[in-house]
């Protein structure tokens, strides 16, 4: 009976233990990104990477970061607000990120679609002596195989009519070829067309997939290309 009452009470042990363990989550694997710092991981497959990809980060592990966003509702971004007075867009997106220091808009009317940002940058590339006009450090221009950040301006562009809602963090965006995701550092967009992403913040801007540096054009600061 001693022997029974013994073997009786170790199973209970056991099957408690393993209901309790069954009640912790398992801690998820990771892996660092090659080419980013050492804290930026990108998530296993199946679940929604939590930090935005660093420098050098694989054009995968960027569209995954930015696809794991909650999509937002494209209808609220075809307006720009400047003065308290709206201007209705068509079919063109605006949007701004980080409390207003990342401001974006297409122009399908003067570049096809292509995405122009005015970025608060920190430290902008200086005025280059072949710019004539207005020089404006964080100027961005990217249309999939060209990423120009600086330029010379003699007129605000599609800016005239002011700024887009803001896009909460967590938020994405998608429109055209383009989809963006906002967090409070700024925005991360990608070019499905051609592979190609960049990094909006006043931070700095950072180049993802087929962009290379490449000398820049007449008026431009920085140039990267596909």
């Amino acid at each position: 009976m001693r022997i029974a009452a013994l073997v009786t009470g170790i199973l209970l042990i056991a099957g408690c233990s393993h209901t309790i363990n069954r009640g912790f989550a398992p801690t998820p694997n990771t892996t660092q990104v090659s080419g980013a710092s050492p804290t930026t991981t990108v998530a296993p497959s199946g679940s929604s990477p939590s930090a935005a990809p660093g420098a050098g980060a694989q054009i995968s592990a960027v569209i995954a970061w930015i696809e794991a966003g909650h999509q937002a509702d494209p209808a609220r971004y075809h307006n720009a607000t400047r003065d308290g007075a709206t201007t209705q867009l068509g079919t063109d997106v605006a949007f701004t990120a980080a409390a207003g220091a990342v401001a974006c808009m297409t122009d399908s009317k003067q570049t096809g679609g292509a995405m122009a940002c005015l970025v608060k940058l920190t430290n902008p590339p200086p005025r280059p002596e072949t710019a004539y006009g207005e020089w404006k450090g964080g100027w961005v221009d990217f249309d999939g195989t060209n990423l120009q950040v600086g330029s010379a301006r003699a007129d605000p562009g599609p800016f005239i009519n002011g700024d887009g809602p803001e896009l909460a963090n967590g938020d994405s965006l998608t429109f055209g070829e383009y989809r963006c995701r906002a967090d409070q550092a700024g925005a991360v967009c990608v070019n499905y067309a051609h592979q190609s992403a960049v990094r909006l913040g006043s931070a700095g801007i950072e180049p993802f997939g087929c962009l290379r540096s490449v000398p820049p054009p007449d008026g431009v600061g920085i140039a990267f290309s596909c």
